[in-house]
């Protein structure tokens, strides 16, 4: 069996959540990989440099554009793939969107709904993509979700069958989130401007992961945070909005107390979690939060929401807010400083030991290779009749 991983929609400048997951779970993939089994990774030259060191079982299909230049990417992958994967006698396509002629096993990853789930998601795209969506859906052998919720939200915009879709959790890097005290992590933040005890927040600053929203529970809870910091980590493309979160910090008068740190490395991320007396997470939508285990695995208390697919993943482990209402926002976090507090490390750290990339791996690979044998049973029942005939 010879499978093709779709890498291509990620930004090499600026890697996403989607990055993470792959660099994660394909290490663990390899070392699953049969005698005949061998993954392909497409991915374009300066792509190609986040996925490294996984050994002669996994090869490269490299393409001329990745998510740097997004149209040329689109127009390269649809207008490559259908030539290339045959040559290098690919069976199964993992990717996001299917090529413009199917020639294989067709796997599709879905991470997210966003273009049918956020009203402000940006209109050209959002046709382009809810349009390829329904297309490469019914071509699908197999479509992965990371969640009930994401599989319901499938279910509802897409043309599936229930039978296509398989719920693959994602999990939590536990060599690198760990506990670790908290005064050797606070002294490595210093150099961030981490001077004091601090909550966190850790994402991309897209408008949907309602940092506006912690800014205004914050100024709401201001006189029972006891002098706490409000430590945002994380930034990506949308700078018109980390504008607009800085220059709303000023208006609600909580300017000093609040550090914008920016991007920082993976590593350095968990040191801020191992450090924080608390995580807070008040999305408006998301297909799993992973954030969330991370923070957990680590000891640290989590706020997050109560919709979409945040309390399946907290499993009971965190205290859920309403996302739209600030007041609320600022009652859960007050309750994970509080007493409540060593309660919810222990239970966050019960909750992050049930994921593991190991098992995540395992069982994409399940799928793959259940698209493989449907497919080559069904070539050989063809074969087998064009002989009787």
């Amino acid at each position: 069996m010879r499978v093709a991983i779709n890498l291509l929609t990620e930004d090499p400048r600026h890697p996403s959540g989607a990055h993470w997951f792959w660099a994660r779970v394909l290490p663990q993939m390899v070392k699953l990989l049969g005698p005949a089994e061998t993954i392909y990774l497409m991915v374009s030259p300066t792509g190609r440099r986040l996925y490294q060191g996984y050994g002669p079982r996994a090869r490269y299909i490299t393409f001329p554009w990745s998510n740097e230049h997004r149209v040329l990417r689109t127009l390269g992958e649809q207008a490559y793939s259908p030539v290339r994967l045959p040559l290098s006698r690919i069976d199964v396509l993992n990717t996001l969107l299917a090529p413009s002629v199917k020639t294989c096993g067709l796997v599709l990853h879905i991470k997210t709904m966003h273009a049918f789930m956020l009203p402000n998601f940006p209109k050209v795209t959002g046709a382009y993509r809810r349009r390829s969506y329904r297309r490469s859906a019914a071509l699908a052998d197999a479509i992965i979700v990371n969640s009930q919720s994401l599989r319901s939200q499938v279910e509802q915009y897409l043309p599936v069958s229930p039978s296509v879709l398989h719920l693959v959790p994602e999990a939590v890097d536990h060599d690198l989130f760990k506990p670790a005290g908290r005064a050797a992590p606070m002294q490595r933040l210093s150099r961030y401007g981490v001077n004091r005890p601090f909550a966190l927040f850790v994402s991309s600053l897209w408008p949907y992961k309602n940092c506006a929203g912690l800014l205004r529970a914050w100024a709401h809870a201001h006189p029972a945070l006891g002098g706490r910091q409000l430590v945002v980590v994380g930034g990506g493309t949308y700078t018109r909005h980390q504008d607009q979160l800085k220059r709303l910090a000023r208006e609600l008068g909580i300017a000093s107390e609040t550090l914008f740190v920016g991007q920082v490395p993976l590593e350095e991320t968990a040191s801020f979690y191992q450090a924080a007396d608390a995580f807070v997470y008040p999305s408006l939508n998301e297909t799993f939060g992973l954030p969330i285990l991370e923070a957990m695995a680590c000891g640290c208390p989590v706020v997050t929401s109560n919709v979409t697919a945040m309390p399946e993943t907290a499993g009971g482990a965190a205290v859920l807010c309403d996302p739209t209402d600030h007041r609320s926002i600022a009652a859960a976090l007050l309750e994970a400083l509080g007493p409540r507090s060593a309660e919810l490390r222990q239970l966050g750290l019960r909750r992050a030991a049930e994921f593991s990339w190991a098992t995540t791996a395992t069982r994409t690979l399940e799928v793959y290779r259940e698209v493989h044998e449907r497919r080559r049973a069904t070539r050989g029942a063809a074969m087998s009749g064009s002989r009787r005939t």
